[in-house]
């Protein structure tokens, strides 16, 4: 009685343990299933292989470079051709139509190349980066090593020239923009996602594509450094006292061949009006020159320059017109060549001088005028 109890007790144990493995091994083919059939769909919708997700002792991998976010302005760009090859990494290809044909191959990224210090790569997009509406073009852009980067708030401003050989031209064809372009941790690649439609980067009467497979790219990248020397260049134009008035006393009893005036101060600089009563060069013997000079003792910074515009005058003293003559120069300091004075030589004839009812020499007194109009001052940085 008791065995007959025990059989009777365990039969549905049994069975049940018997569901449980039935159940078990038809969940684990479902399972298998639905995995497979995933990974299959996977592949039919072009995501692709799947890479070995075991990292084993390797080295982890960079983040897959961001595609860049700002939008190049069409007056921004610059297209050309010239002669002289790419200064900072050349890539040459001899199978491109092999990465055109690939489906899963989105771009091809050069070894780093290093410069200013740190390590950048070209990169690549045979048919266009997607992400940034590159498709049906031909897509260039630099990438840094974000771990050249001495901190994470580090910014680094380059310049970008990108180029593609033409074999027809034997020239590159190249694009740029005229800004400068900012790389940090966050921002790693820029660049153009359009930069030529495949179709004319293919079609091998375009020179692009040239002895079957073969094509180049390549890069400069500049690192512009900020100034470390400036100038301020100003020019004033409002004085408190403008003119200076030079009276030259007994006149037809001058006997030098040039006299000068008394030092006067305007605009920050000293100044004195000469003046060739019998005239200067090729005008002597017919009129009067007249000069304005700066000051033989007026200090210059090494390669100075100013700026100045202002009347000459030899004044009616009858009233009548004046005799007026404009300047409109550049005095140069030490470094340059020119003239510490400016004027005319046949500023007015002799004859109007002698002539007493012309009015220009009253009682034998001479009276020159210079009336200042604007002179330019520049601050050297640093001092």
């Amino acid at each position: 009685m008791t065995r007959s109890h025990y059989r009777r007790n365990t039969s549905p144990v049994v069975y049940l343990l018997f569901c449980l493995i039935v159940a078990s091994a038809s969940a684990s083919s479902f399972i298998r299933q639905f995995t497979d059939g995933f990974n299959t769909n996977l592949q039919q919708n072009g995501v692709g292989p799947m890479p070995n997700q075991d990292k084993g002792n390797y080295l982890h991998n960079n983040e897959e470079i961001s595609s860049r976010d700002y939008k190049v302005s069409a007056s921004n760009v610059v297209k050309g051709l010239r002669d002289h090859p790419p200064s900072s990494y050349s890539l040459k290809m001899e199978s491109f139509n092999t990465l055109l044909k690939s489906t899963f191959t989105e771009k091809y990224e050069s070894r780093p190349f290093s410069v200013g210090g740190y390590n950048w790569t070209l990169v690549v997009y045979p048919n266009g980066n997607k992400k940034d509406s590159g498709s049906g073009y031909l897509s260039l852009y630099v990438a840094i090593d974000n771990s050249t980067l001495v901190a994470a708030h580090q910014e680094v401003y380059a310049d970008l020239r990108f180029y593609i050989f033409n074999k027809n031209e034997r020239k590159y064809f190249t694009i740029q923009d005229t800004d400068v372009w900012k790389f940090n941790v966050f921002k790693t690649m820029w660049g153009f996602s359009q930069v030529l439609s495949i179709d004319t980067f293919k079609d091998p009467k375009n020179g692009y594509l040239y002895d079957g497979d073969h094509c180049e790219f390549g890069v400069d990248v500049t690192i512009p450094s900020l100034y470390k020397i400036s100038e301020l260049f100003t020019v004033t134009e409002n004085f408190h006292n403008p003119r200076f008035t030079w009276s030259i006393r007994g006149f037809s009893m001058l006997l030098k061949d040039s006299y000068l005036s008394d030092v006067f101060s305007i605009g920050g600089r000293n100044w004195n009006i000469q003046v060739y009563p019998n005239g200067d060069a090729a005008v002597e013997g017919k009129a009067l020159s007249m000069f304005l000079n700066l000051d033989a003792n007026e200090k210059f910074s090494p390669y100075e320059k100013i700026y100045v515009r202002a009347k000459l005058r030899i004044l009616n003293q009858l009233q009548f017109n004046n005799v007026e003559k404009q300047l409109d120069v550049w005095y140069n300091g030490p470094g340059y060549s020119g003239f510490s004075g400016w004027g005319y030589n046949d500023f007015i004839s002799l004859s109007d001088l002698k002539d007493s009812s012309k009015g220009f020499v009253v009682n034998d007194v001479l009276m020159a005028q210079v009336e200042m109009e604007a002179i330019s001052s520049t601050k050297y940085f640093p001092n």
